[in-house]
């Protein structure tokens, strides 16, 4: 089985600056006044505490990660990303929306920079020190925002100068760690499927008391989502994955979260749709 023809790997790197600084000075004086005879713990403060500037790029760093995650399946332990061709242009059109408003957040961010400064002055009292905070052109190297694609390594192309017998059990060694890839990507997909149905199933039943439970809007709009994405993330053209996002559409289609909070028959029938799909996938 190869995916090397219809996806490629994808690497993010953001970096975010967190404005944390240890302390020492106040470290040492938690372990004198408590009496310890080493050092127990460190202090680590916020040198730019409720700075909404750099809260906001924390914020969409935070976003923007999320969204690499569900746009993409996991491949490799260092950080690399499975990425579908189906899935390319949608994921390049909204990252360099991302990136721009990542750069615009920065801008106002390091605009600002100096006056924060003087703010915390009068905000953190004696823990302010002045030689804690780096200076504009170190801040900004803090913050950075790339993206960088590889090809999907075929376990047959070792260019390597090794005797055949050597070089047959590098690409076994390969196909191994190239199968326990896909099928941690697979799972990672069925796993998502999953957890919207049973998310579903829980909140369509009814109470213990026989009562509705709440159900929010964010339940159907993230199924509708998930189905949008698992047509362009199913790399193997996994046919049962296929079935079962079909399966999913289908038993929301045309419904909203209003109409199930408002009628009970169409709550019954989409619980009964849901659960079916979890009986009849083994998960």
């Amino acid at each position: 089985m190869s995916i090397a023809t219809n996806a490629m790997m994808v690497e993010l790197n953001i970096g975010n600056w967190t404005a944390n600084k240890l302390d020492r000075t106040v470290s040492e004086e938690v372990d004198a006044q408590k009496g310890t005879k080493t050092r127990a713990g460190n202090y680590r403060k916020n040198i730019l505490a409720d700075a909404k500037e750099l809260i906001a790029i924390q914020k969409h760093v935070g976003n923007v990660r999320n969204w690499h995650y569900r746009m993409t399946t996991p491949w490799s332990d260092s950080g690399l990303r499975l990425l579908t061709l189906k899935q390319y242009i949608k994921y390049t059109e909204e990252l360099n929306a991302h990136a721009a408003e990542f750069e615009t957040l920065k801008r106002n961010f390091v605009t600002r920079y100096p006056d924060l400064i003087s703010e915390m002055a009068f905000k953190i009292g004696d823990l302010f020190n002045r030689d804690d905070y780096p200076s504009i052109d170190q801040v900004e190297r803090k913050f950075y925002f790339s993206v960088n694609y590889y090809p999907v390594p075929l376990s047959g192309d070792w260019r390597v100068d090794v005797s055949n017998e050597m070089k047959a059990e590098l690409e076994q060694q390969y196909e191994k760690h190239y199968n326990e890839k896909v099928n941690t990507m697979m799972s990672d997909l069925w796993g998502r499927l999953h957890k919207s149905l049973t998310s579903l199933a829980d909140r369509l039943e009814m109470d213990e008391d026989g009562d509705k439970k709440i159900f929010r809007d964010s339940l159907i709009t993230n199924a509708n989502e998930l189905c949008g994405l698992l047509s362009n993330l199913n790399a193997t053209n996994d046919p049962k994955l296929e079935e079962a996002r079909k399966d999913l559409e289908r038993a929301i289609a045309g419904v909203t979260a209003k109409d199930i909070r408002e009628s009970v028959l169409i709550r019954q029938d989409v619980h009964a749709r849901v659960t079916e799909i979890i009986k009849k996938f083994d998960f």
